[in-house]
């Protein structure tokens, strides 16, 4: 269990790093880390709700997408004038 957990953190972090890259994010990267791990659990939930799931690179894809979602929420949400 305790695994499982650790590695969900991991492939967060490291999908929110991507995330950051691919959204050309100026946050931190402890930011990013930190929205890719709760994009890597609204992506997860979003594809077992939808049937997609399965193996380590969906879920890398699917937290991804997550973390990209998230960002893009952020952004709307706290948008500098």
């Amino acid at each position: 269990m305790l695994w499982k957990i650790l590695v969900a953190v991991v492939i967060g972090a490291v999908s929110g790093w991507a995330a950051g890259k691919l959204m050309k994010s100026d946050g931190s990267l402890l930011r990013n880390i930190i929205l890719g791990i709760l994009g890597g659990a609204l992506g997860g939930w979003l594809g077992s709700l939808i049937g997609i799931g399965g193996g380590w690179v969906m879920a890398i894809i699917l937290s991804i997408a997550g973390a990209c979602l998230i960002i893009f929420l952020w952004r709307l949400i706290f948008k500098k004038k």
